[in-house]
């Protein structure tokens, strides 16, 4: 690493002012702070509160991403070549469809961030690591790597840049690239053929719960193969152990807001034992246990790592409690009564993005005039 560090030092004075790359010097920052803390520091503001920045908060999150990235490559290899192979025959299987997938993704999407930071001149945000990550673990593991590049590019450029950057989007990066997938290319995206790569193994199903229940089918996969994630389904969504542990690293780092996620299982839960007591003899989903619901599809993980995103959600205490409690509520709803769209946690974090700064705006409206309404009593 002294090396390395040597090396950046050397070449640095080509990208300072009136050095001869002197443009690229956003990207060549970036890269630096990538690799190594900056060597400054700030001393005094009233901004100040902790140690953390930016990059930290992002590795973090990446941190907190890898036991669901590890199990989910383990889990491609024990859905396509069945039982009685051992862990590394399982990941390394996996690893080897996953892996041109993130490349793919950070590939495509850091070289466009660096693209808008050389144009704007400004530095390289840490944003995308988070989202280069988040993105190949929510999509099919047999969705062809161009369709994946053409929607990281719409999510970078359309969902991200175009709003001015990192911190200025109102729509979740990376599920704006599954949603754009989605509606661009549903036949790669939906059915439950698509979540199995190849299948070696005679008599594999790719089959997920939720497919299995939009066609009033009961699935016969356990509870405990719910939980630990031993089923078809998205890299990183099927395992509620793995994408707990990160749930622990957030909270416990303080990266994610626990409100959020309290809420978004209440509003599930609620809107499952709505369901629940209606009942349907045509649809499985409105009989499926409520508590199953959390179970599967990519609630969990959405809930975690999505509707936590502090750039996207809402910012009041009061309004994180709203904000989760809809999306809980609208999962579960969109889940149950649309039949093409059996996974509707997407679409609901999607929509009450859109609505947060709504929700901020009336929770400090209402603090308002209550603060009005004390003052005046206070006077009188």
């Amino acid at each position: 690493m002294n090396f390395l560090r040597k090396q950046l030092d050397k070449i640095k004075p080509h990208f300072d002012k009136g050095g001869k790359y002197e443009k690229f010097a956003p990207a060549f920052a970036g890269i630096d702070t990538f690799l190594f803390v900056p060597n400054h520091t700030t001393t005094k503001g009233a901004h100040i509160r902790d140690g953390i920045d930016l990059k930290r908060v992002m590795i973090t999150v990446v941190i907190a991403l890898l036991p669901a990235l590890i199990f989910g490559m383990w889990n491609i290899g024990f859905q396509n070549m069945g039982e009685g192979h051992g862990f590394w025959d399982y990941f390394s299987f996996g690893a080897i469809r996953m892996l041109p997938m993130i490349i793919v993704s950070y590939g495509v999407g850091l070289g466009i961030e660096f693209a808008y930071a050389i144009k704007r001149g400004h530095d390289v945000n840490e944003g995308y690591l988070v989202t280069g990550l988040l993105i190949p673990m929510i999509m099919p593991i047999d969705l062809p790597l161009w369709m994946l590049a053409i929607s990281v590019i719409f999510a970078v450029v359309i969902g991200k840049e175009a709003f001015g950057g990192t911190g200025m989007n109102i729509l979740n990066p990376a599920l704006i690239a599954r949603a754009f997938a989605l509606f661009s290319y549903a036949p790669f995206m939906s059915g439950n053929t698509v979540w199995v790569a190849d299948s070696v193994a005679d008599g594999v199903s790719g089959a997920t719960i939720l497919g299995d229940l939009a066609g009033n089918i009961i699935p016969d996969t356990s509870v405990f193969d719910m939980f630990m994630g031993y089923m078809p389904g998205s890299i990183g969504e099927t395992s509620i152990l793995m994408i707990l542990i990160g749930a622990a690293i957030l909270l416990f780092t303080g990266i994610a807001s626990w409100r959020i996620m309290l809420a978004s299982v209440i509003g599930a839960a609620l809107t499952g034992l709505f369901f629940n007591a209606i009942g349907s003899d045509t649809n499985a989903l409105f009989n499926f246990p409520w508590w199953q619901h959390l179970l599967v599809g990519g609630f969990a993980f959405g809930m975690v790592f999505m509707a936590t995103d502090p750039v996207s959600a809402a910012q009041t205490t009061k309004g994180k409690w709203i904000y989760g409690f809809l999306i809980g509520v609208f999962s579960i709803l969109i889940r149950v009564v649309n039949p093409t769209l059996p996974e509707g946690v997407m679409m609901a974090i999607l929509l009450m993005n859109v609505f947060a700064p709504t929700i901020d705006h009336y929770v400090i409206e209402g603090n308002v005039k209550r603060r009005k309404k004390r003052a005046q009593k206070v006077k009188a």
